[in-house]
């Protein structure tokens, strides 16, 4: 760490950063609030999501109940090809949007499958892009908890360490120029003292 300089230009310099800091921090604290803002509907959304995942996949269990039918083999009726994912900027952090999934539906035939098959096939597709808006969900969360803990992490940088020690450090530069200044004034002033008796005894008192 660099030895702080007790002389006008530190001086300046010092009174020049605290300035910067003191006009960044309310911007950095709006930013900070509209991200905890942000972050509390992130996570409210996550909830809902993963309610109404629940209750659909509920939903299926009473509508098709005859699924729990072991004797009949519905394993990979329907599977994932692959997903669309976008992108949305929310007060400067990136976060991934489900666009599009690609499902594809296993061939089966039609005389060896039950009738509610087809109903079913669609609830699994239903039930694939709720799963996957729930994982959406949970990594914008995961972003959003990232960004907040990043900008709190620079809100306490300025408002606990950076603007303190800018305070401190013209204090300590205000207090040494003063010392200094009243020094030099007493010296001056012993300074003229010494020449006046030093005067005086070369004139043998006489002004």
């Amino acid at each position: 760490m660099a030895k702080l300089a007790l002389n006008k230009s530190a001086l300046a310099k010092e009174r020049e950063r605290l300035k910067l800091y003191a006009r960044l921090l309310p911007s950095l604290e709006l930013k900070r609030q509209q991200l905890m803002v942000e972050f509390a509907r992130s996570r409210a959304f996550l909830r809902d999501s993963q309610r109404e995942l629940d209750e659909f996949q509920q939903g299926i269990a009473e509508q098709v109940p005859m699924m729990a039918d072991r004797e009949i083999d519905l394993s990979g009726l329907v599977r994932l090809d692959s997903v669309e994912l976008g992108v949305e900027n929310v007060v400067g952090v990136k976060l991934p949007v489900l666009e599009k999934i690609h499902t594809t539906v296993a061939e089966y035939s039609l005389l060896g499958k039950p009738h509610w098959v087809d109903v079913l096939i669609e609830r699994l597709r239903q039930t694939v892009e709720r799963r996957l808006r729930v994982r959406v969900a949970e990594e914008r969360v995961r972003r959003m908890e990232q960004a907040v803990r990043r900008i709190t992490q620079r809100v306490n940088l300025f408002e606990k360490i950076m603007i303190p020690s800018a305070k401190k450090n013209i204090k300590r530069i205000q207090i040494f120029m003063g010392d200094a200044e009243r020094s030099a004034v007493v010296r001056s002033k012993i300074a003229k003292k010494k020449r006046l008796t030093a005067r005086k005894m070369w004139t043998g008192g006489i002004e």
